[in-house]
C-alpha cells in the first residue's frame, strides 16, 4: 500500500526562517525521492525561475498518521543541485567532517512560548498573571495554560524515535521547554527542526501558536533560549578540565562572530537580567546562570565534561550554531592550553571592544 511523506524544509523567510510541509504519496517499498516546490511563494525564489529541490536527509515515522507514514526533512537546493542560500545544513555537514576527529557532541534545551488571539496562551484577557515564581516546573490549578499540548508533543517524539530527553515549564507563564541529544551536529539539527514541525502541528489542532521569540513579552518576563551544551572527546575524557577552559577562552576570543548569528532579538535577551549575560560582554564561571558559559557543577568537581553556552535565543537555526560552536573550539584546541585555576562563581566579562553591523551566518 502506498504511504504518505510529509515533506518538511526551512523557508526564506526573515528575520528568522520558518518551516513549510507537503505531503507526497511514496509507492510501496520506495524510499522518499527527490521532489520540489515553488521558491517564490517560500522567500526563495523569483517567479520567473522559481524552481527549488528538495534532497530528504532525515527520515522517521510519522507519529501523527499511520504506522507506515514518514516525516521526511529535507534540505533546499537550487534548481541545479547545489545548495541553496538558505540551506546551512551543508556547511555544518562540511564542517563536521573536517573535525569528525574530535567527536563533537550537542545537547539543545529548546524553550518556547504558547500564544493564543495575541496574547500568551492562558493570560487574562486584560492585564498580566500574577508575577513569575510559580510557574518554573509548576504543577496544578490554572498555572501550566498547555501541559496537553506539551504531553502530547513528547509521547510524538518518542514515537517518532526522536532524541526528546525532557520536558520542564519554564520561568514565565505560557512558557516550556523541551531538551535534545545527546547527538553529532548534524543529527541534532535534523532532529530539532523535526521536533519544531511536530510541536507546531500539534498546537494547531488546540488553535494555539508557537513563538520562538526572543523576548515574547516585555517587561520583568523571561526571555526563551535555546542553551547548547557541547563537548568534544578531549572534554569529556580524564583530564579534560583544559580542554573546557580551552573551549571557553576560544569562545571568548570570538564574541561577535558568534553573537549576531544566535538569533534575532539577541539584544532585547541577554541585557544581564533574568538569568542572562550581556550580549555584548563574554564571561564563563561554575554553575553560573548569568554567565555567557557556565561550567555545571558536576563538571567541575569531575574535571571533565561539557560546557554549556546560555547565549542561543529560542529562534536559532541549529545547523548555524553548531557549526560556529564546533568550528570555533575545535579549531583552537587541537592543542590545549595548561590547565587553568578554575574560575570563580562568576568570572570578571571581558567587555567586546567594539558594536559591529550584524554579519551573517553566510561564508
Amino acid at each position: 500500500m502506498p504511504y504518505q511523506a510529509e515533506y518538511i524544509w526551512i523557508d526564506g523567510t526573515e528575520p528568522t526562517h520558518q518551516l513549510r510541509s507537503k505531503t507526497k504519496i511514496v509507492k510501496t517499498g520506495q524510499k522518499p525521492p527527490i521532489w520540489g516546490f515553488d521558491g517564490s511563494s517560500t522567500n526563495q525564489a523569483i517567479g520567473k525561475f522559481s524552481d527549488c529541490v528538495l534532497r530528504p536527509v532525515f527520515t522517521c515515522p510519522d507519529p501523527l498518521r499511520g504506522p507506515h507514514d514518514l516525516l521526511v526533512m529535507c534540505e533546499v537546493l537550487n534548481a541545479d543541485l547545489t545548495p541553496h542560500e538558505t540551506n546551512h545544513r551543508a556547511a555544518l555537514a562540511a564542517a563536521a567532517k573536517k573535525y569528525a576527529s574530535h567527536q563533537p557532541l550537542f545537547g539543545i534545551e529548546q524553550e518556547y512560548t504558547f500564544f493564543q488571539d495575541g496574547r500568551p496562551y492562558g493570560w487574562p484577557a486584560v492585564g498580566f498573571p500574577p508575577a513569575q515564581g510559580p510557574y518554573y516546573c509548576g504543577v496544578g490549578g490554572d498555572k501550566m495554560p498547555g501541559r496537553d499540548i506539551v504531553e502530547e508533543h513528547t509521547l510524538a517524539c518518542l514515537r517518532a524515535g526522536l532524541a526528546i530527553e525532557g520536558t520542564n515549564a519554564e520561568v514565565m507563564m505560557a512558557q516550556w521547554e523541551y531538551q535534545v541529544g545527546v547527538l553529532p551536529p548534524v543529527e541534532i539539527g535534523d532532529q530539532l527542526w523535526t521536533m519544531r514541525w511536530l510541536l507546531e502541528r500539534i498546537a494547531e489542532d488546540y488553535k494555539v501558536d508557537v513563538s520562538l521569540a526572543a523576548k515574547p513579552i516585555r517587561g520583568d518576563w523571561n526571555g526563551a533560549g535555546a542553551h547548547t551544551n557541547f563537548s568534544t572527546k578531549q572534554m569529556r575524557a580524564v583530564g579534560g578540565w583544559k580542554y573546557i577552559i580551552a573551549a571557553c577562552e576560544a569562545l571568548g576570543r570570538n564574541v561577535e562572530g558568534h553573537i549576531w548569528n544566535y538569533g534575532d532579538g539577541i539584544q532585547d535577551r541577554l541585557t544581564g537580567a533574568h538569568e542572562t549575560a550581556p550580549y555584548d560582554q563574554f564571561s564563563y564561571g561554575i554553575s553560573n546562570r548569568g554567565a555567557s558559559i557556565r561550567i555545571p557543577g558536576g563538571v567541575a568537581r569531575e574535571k571533565r565534561g561539557y560546557i554549556e553556552d546560555r547565549r542561543p535565543n529560542a529562534n536559532i537555526d541549529p545547523y548555524i550554531v553548531t557549526r560556529l560552536i564546533m568550528e570555533t573550539v575545535c579549531s583552537s584546541t587541537s592543542k590545549a592550553a595548561p590547565a587553568k585555576k578554575a574560575p570563580a562563581k562568576k568570572t570578571a566579562a571581558k567587555k567586546a571592544t567594539k558594536k559591529v553591523a550584524k554579519k551573517t551566518a553566510r561564508r
